[in-house]
């Protein structure tokens, strides 16, 4: 085996070191591998001639990445020279970059269409700017007129809300009223009709009271020790009032039976009424007789006993109904 010249070291160490072999640079170059390997090891006697030796170097250069001018420049001496730099169209090609081994293949097509695809990013960038403007545009617009719209429909819900709160306020205010006034109506006709019933039994009362005592007899019938018996006549009715003006005292008030129609303490300023009509005798007992004074249907009549001399007092009252007589 020949020694290797430097610039078939330089090529090799170049080549090993993108990971490509003799048969891999081949595919690349469409150059026979004895042919390279005679490139690598300055064997240029296997070549068809001087001029395919430069040609097959600039192909070797172009397709492991090196610049073909720089090796030629430093390599110069170990680079067969000719009479003319020229050669033919098709030896200057790498066609085999189409053809690049699988683990480059991707590599190099993206290359290829790495223009077409940033004109085509540019482009979508372009258009993604003015569709962004113009949709700003399009919404300062509609800002605007919002704007310009929303016065005018406040002023007009405010205007709005006013109306429903008066209207609300003045139905509230007339159904207020008018329920106060049938209150008020409602009232005053009870308080009417309590008055009439009021005046009404007065006067019935005045009346029977005024008829009954023309001819209505109270007269004593008996007396012994604290107790008094009275008989009451020329009348058809029994009512008898009994009022404490100075102190309390005990009242006990029974008919003929023993019934009792009170039996406790009567305040002072206090008094009771009884409507004894039906009953034929009533027993009043009096514990503390000073300051009290008795009715009969209306008309006072005197204690049968001095009531300093006397303080407790039992007062007895027979009654005979008119109509009876």
């Amino acid at each position: 085996m020949l020694a290797l010249t430097e610039l078939g070291q330089r090529l090799r160490q170049e080549r090993e070191s993108k990971g490509l072999s003799l048969e891999d640079l081949q595919k690349l170059t469409k150059i026979q591998k004895r042919y390279l390997l005679g490139i690598e090891e300055g064997n240029y006697e296997v070549m068809p001639g001087k001029f395919y030796v430069r040609a097959f170097i600039k192909q070797y250069c172009e397709a492991i990445g090196l610049d073909t001018d720089a090796i030629f420049e430093e390599y110069k001496s170990d680079i067969p020279s000719t009479q003319t730099e020229d050669m033919p169209q098709q030896l200057s090609r790498v066609r085999s970059r189409k053809e690049i081994p699988q683990h480059t293949k991707g590599v190099s097509k993206a290359y290829d269409y790495l223009p077409t695809v940033l004109v085509v990013a540019g482009v979508v960038v372009v258009g993604i700017i003015i569709w962004v403007i113009a949709q700003n545009i399009v919404s300062d617009k509609n800002k605007e007129q919002a704007n310009q719209e929303a016065p005018n429909s406040e002023v007009q819900h405010s205007n709005t809300q006013e109306e429903t709160n008066e209207t609300t306020a003045k139905n509230d205010n007339s159904k207020s009223e008018d329920e106060q006034s049938a209150a008020d109506k409602k009232e005053k006709e009870k308080a009417e009709k309590e008055k009439a019933a009021k005046e009404k039994a007065e006067k019935e009362k005045a009346e029977k009271e005024k008829k009954d005592s023309g001819k209505q007899e109270y007269k004593e019938v008996q007396k012994t020790g604290r107790s008094a018996t009275y008989a009451l006549s020329g009348t058809d009715a029994f009512n008898l009032e009994v009022t404490s003006t100075q102190a309390d005292t005990w009242l006990d008030v029974k008919n003929g039976k023993g019934n009792a129609f009170f039996s406790s303490i009567l305040k002072k300023g206090e008094t009771k009424e009884f409507d004894l009509t039906k009953e034929t005798e009533a027993r009043v007992n009096i514990g503390y007789s000073p300051g009290v004074e008795l009715k009969v249907n209306g008309k006072a009549v005197d204690l049968p006993f001095d009531s300093s001399k006397q303080v407790r007092q039992v007062v007895t009252i027979q009654y005979q109904p008119a109509e009876a007589q």
